[in-house]
């Protein structure tokens, strides 16, 4: 009985979603809000059918959430089709690296200072709050590869990279907890930061090579000898792997690696098709004779890339739906309070003042408008990258110093998911309704 029910709350669930999707992007909620709910609902304070520990249940946790990324990662990558030396690559290149490297020291400054947290801790805590979300962020980010608004490409750009760009920071602050008298200078070595300038290189360019290489690849078999044609789901699937696996195997940061294989198979479709878009490359579909598009060489790149790209945004709405039961039914399980005077403060800091200072920082100078920066500094999303850098340093370190960070870390993801969905429309069309006034 108990594994029918599970089919039953499973179905309803998706169900539910597949039709009221439209519903909720015009509403001021977000689908993660209600998914959220429900992995509550499923825990002990309700009906008591799932119960996971954020702790005891930390490798499981950080599996799934893994692979949640990784499909993103990917997905974001596809969505942005510009030149790779275009100017507009400067802004979230910009939010990824400098707005990170602003974020995690202030970070690391308000829990020593304010928290009372030692350095390790603070450092491990700024790591995990400091990257932005890549999935929960849907409703801001671009939307289909055409869209080239500063706003919403910057934002989705700076999902794509600071999920890699976080980790040798954990990495410091996880050291930095292990040791009995911690001093950053033992840690921060001439050796430390060549493995991170090797582990950021490394990684785009191993992931860059091989979706050209595997692009490439299958495009010439589809279009020179009608092979490989159909089943895009498992090149997705098969890049996605293969890329973070070699990027893990090379010692540098898979989740760059996935980003970039992504944008690197966008790009080989952007250089085939040209001016055109890819719907305008794809023209006409037959939908008895697939294949005839599938190899037909001045449609074949463009035919390959969105169908990659609609089968990984449907697995990303699955990641999404998963993830944040996930996330929902540890707070239901919290043995200590979410929200105390720390997890309210640091929120509050997080999103009024460090956000905004950090992305006002590393704005100066740029194409920017004031209102862009404004929303680009409030809309800092943290989810399930927040989630899954959370549970790694649990996986890797259950100590009294990592604990204690869990309650602080989940009241600021649960907070984002409310605050964050609920002026997301709102300030959205907004937005669009200001460029529209202005054009």
């Amino acid at each position: 009985m108990h594994e029918t029910l599970w089919f039953l709350i499973v179905g309803a669930v998706l169900v539910f979603m597949g039709v009221a999707a439209t519903s909720f992007r015009r509403l001021p909620v977000s689908a993660a809000m209600f998914y959220l709910a429900i992995g509550y609902v499923l825990g002990p304070p309700a009906l008591g059918l799932l119960r996971l520990d954020m702790v005891a249940d930390a490798h499981v946790l950080r599996i799934i959430t893994e692979v949640a990324l990784l499909v993103s990662l990917f997905a974001i990558g596809l969505r942005l089709r510009l030149g790779v030396l275009d100017k507009l690559w400067t802004v979230p290149l910009r939010l990824g690296f400098l707005a990170m490297l602003a974020t995690i020291p202030l970070l690391t400054l308000f829990g020593v200072y304010v928290l009372h947290l030692g350095w390790g801790p603070s450092i491990l805590l700024a790591a995990i709050l400091a990257p932005t979300d890549p999935v929960l962020a849907h409703d801001v980010q671009v939307h289909n590869p055409g869209d080239h608004d500063l706003l919403r490409f910057a934002l989705s750009g700076e999902g794509g990279l600071n999920d890699g760009i976080a980790l040798p920071f954990a990495m410091i602050g996880l050291t930095l907890c292990a040791m009995p008298e911690p001093h950053v200078a033992d840690v921060l070595t001439l050796r430390f930061v060549g493995s991170v300038a090797w582990g950021v290189v490394g990684g785009i360019a191993i992931g860059a090579a091989l979706g050209w290489a595997t692009t490439h690849a299958v495009t010439w078999l589809r279009t020179r000898h009608a092979q490989a044609l159909g089943l895009e789901g498992f090149f997705a699937l098969g890049l996605i792997e293969l890329s973070f696996g070699a990027a893990q195997f090379a010692h540098t940061y898979g989740f760059l690696a996935v980003f970039a294989a992504g944008v690197a198979m966008r790009r080989v479709e952007h250089r085939a098709s040209g001016t055109a878009s890819p719907q305008q490359a794809i023209g006409t579909v037959d939908l008895e004779d697939v294949d005839a598009t599938a190899a037909n060489p001045s449609k074949a790149h463009a035919y390959m890339t969105e169908s990659v790209l609609g089968f990984t945004i449907e697995l990303e709405r699955i990641a999404e739906v998963a993830v944040m039961a996930m996330v929902g039914n540890v707070l239901a399980t919290l043995k200590t309070p979410l929200f105390t005077w720390q997890t309210v403060t640091l929120t509050a800091v997080l999103f009024l003042l460090v956000r905004p200072a950090s992305v006002e920082l590393s704005l100066i100078g740029s194409s920017a408008t004031a209102t862009q920066r404004r929303l680009m500094g409030w809309f800092g999303i943290r989810g399930i990258g927040s989630f899954y850098y959370l549970a790694y340093a649990l996986e890797s370190s259950a100590g009294a110093n990592v604990i204690q960070l869990v309650p602080l870390a989940l009241a600021v993801v649960a907070a984002s998911v409310v605050i964050h969905g609920v002026s997301a429309t709102p300030l959205m069309n907004w937005y669009h309704w200001l460029r529209s006034s202005e054009n």
